[in-house]
């Protein structure tokens, strides 16, 4: 399906359940007994959500995201409820949400971002260049831009607001944000999940550079995996078939909004610049293209 025939979404008006808020990408209702994701068109870049939708990029982030945390159930639980929306919406509410949304229990989220990275790209590569480490983890002289990392790391950064940046932490502050129990339980599920669908990804020909995970903890106390999980928009994922070590790699996500903001000369500030049409019709495209390789199916719109 052409970009120009996607149904877009900028902002969702549903009449069943309340809107308990808006995110970057998100928009979050109140069903009583559990909540409905919606995951809209919306894009953000630098922490800032740009006034240009993607078409079609909240069914992408849903459909990838429905597809890891079936294949990673049997490693860690998730939020996933229900699918069947019509248990909870009108008729014509559900036909809207299905490709886009997901139905989830209720959690209290856990207040740290958990960044996994098993090659050297990003925030991580410009720290390494500083200071030979990555949010504290003493990291091998002579690594170079997307080296591959001896194992990969657990590097934690704090859960901004929207319109505030995350900022990289190391794994003792984590501790005294959300306790040690908890955030060594973070470490570890996010590692052996990380672990585990990289290998995934390399059957595909892509390589999962660094992801980052959210948690949440259920009124019993239960840890799960909550929002999205491996999407373009929470991953970086490389081509296996071009990686070369020594430079930036062309990545299945927001890359080419990123260059264009970069020699656009705005200052990642509020309000964000409105996107020209082949940077988003190009973004759509490598969307698309990582979901179709990574699951095997076309995005359903």
């Amino acid at each position: 399906m052409t970009q120009s025939k996607v149904n877009t979404v900028f902002e969702s008006n549903l009449q069943s359940g309340e809107l308990l808020f808006r995110g970057k990408v998100r928009d979050v209702y109140d069903l009583g007994d559990a909540l409905c994701l919606v995951a809209s068109d919306r894009l953000s870049a630098f922490d800032v959500v740009l006034p240009t939708p993607i078409p079609g990029k909240g069914c992408v982030l849903n459909q990838m995201s429905r597809f890891w945390f079936d294949q990673t159930q049997d490693v860690f639980d998730n939020h996933i409820l229900d699918v069947d929306f019509s248990k909870y919406m009108s008729e014509s509410d559900a036909a809207i949400l299905e490709p886009r949304s997901v139905i989830v229990k209720k959690a209290k989220p856990i207040k740290i971002e958990a960044i996994v990275r098993g090659y050297l790209a990003g925030s991580g590569w410009a720290e390494y260049q500083r200071e030979s480490s990555v949010c504290g983890i003493r990291l091998p002289d002579g690594l170079q831009e997307s080296s591959k990392l001896p194992e990969a790391i657990f590097t934690p950064s704090t859960k901004a607001d929207k319109g505030d940046h995350d900022e990289n932490i190391s794994f003792d502050v984590a501790c005294e944000i959300v306790g040690a129990d908890v955030a060594q339980r973070v470490k570890e599920s996010a590692l052996k999940i990380y672990t585990e669908c990289a290998e995934f990804a390399r059957t595909k020909g892509l390589i999962l550079a660094d992801t980052k995970m959210e948690f949440g903890v259920l009124p019993g106390g239960e840890i799960i995996l909550i929002d999205e999980l491996l999407t373009p928009d929470s991953s970086r994922f490389w081509d296996a078939e071009i990686y070369e070590p020594g430079r930036s790699q062309p990545s299945f996500d927001k890359q080419y909004v990123r260059d264009w903001l970069k020699d656009s000369g705005w200052n990642k500030t509020p309000p964000g610049p409105v996107l020209p049409e082949d940077v988003v019709r190009r973004t759509h495209e490598k969307y698309t293209e990582a979901m179709m390789r990574l699951t095997g199916k076309t995005p359903r719109y």
